[in-house]
């Protein structure tokens, strides 16, 4: 499959879910460039498949993980660089919040209307209430570009990494917390 990237939404959006669709009205109302790669045939749901779609994007995907505590009162959404390992005692240290772990798919639905596998900085646009906290790792705002989802994975994208920060943030009404997670030698 040929991976094509191309500036702005897809021209034919017959057969898109409304989800990817509200992505690019918002981008496109808040005059924000971006760049699409459509990969249908071929989500993102493998590291094989991620490290061809980040070749045709010219940029990495970021690692996005959706987090919660123990008491599933508190929601996180992180952004890292997806070759950085993570370990939650990391975290947990860094925003005070013990007994760290993945939240379910229903919380993902509830408060981004996102499902597995799709999780996106994009979907805090539906997060209306602010019940997600958005942690970002220190290393990904060195790239001047962020590769995501928009909402779905069968389409990745990549936008200026300040139009994320000082654009799409401030648009949803979120935040940003900046956390420093260190590199870990990976075991083979």
């Amino acid at each position: 499959m040929e991976l094509i990237l191309k500036n702005g939404r897809p021209q034919n959006t017959d057969g898109r879910q409304t989800k990817e669709i509200k992505c690019y009205d918002f981008l496109d109302n808040l005059g924000i460039e971006y760049f699409v790669v459509d990969h249908r045939d071929m989500p993102a749901d493998t590291m094989e498949a991620c490290v061809e779609i980040d070749e045709a994007l010219g940029s990495k995907i970021c690692k996005n993980l959706f987090l919660c505590n123990r008491q599933k009162t508190d929601f996180y959404l992180l952004m890292m660089p997806a070759d950085k390992p993570f370990k939650t005692k990391d975290l947990s240290a860094q925003i005070n919040s013990a007994r760290l772990s993945f939240a379910d798919g229903d919380a993902m639905l509830k408060y981004l209307d996102i499902t597995p596998g799709s999780v996106s900085v994009l979907g805090l646009m539906n997060d209306t209430d602010c019940a997600v906290r958005l942690l970002v790792d220190k290393d990904i705002l060195c790239d001047e570009y962020i590769g995501c989802h928009p909402c779905v994975n069968t389409s990745s994208m990549k936008i200026k990494t300040t139009d994320i920060f000082d654009k799409i943030i401030s648009a949803t009404n979120h935040t940003k917390t900046v956390v420093e997670l260190p590199w870990y030698e990976v075991e083979q």
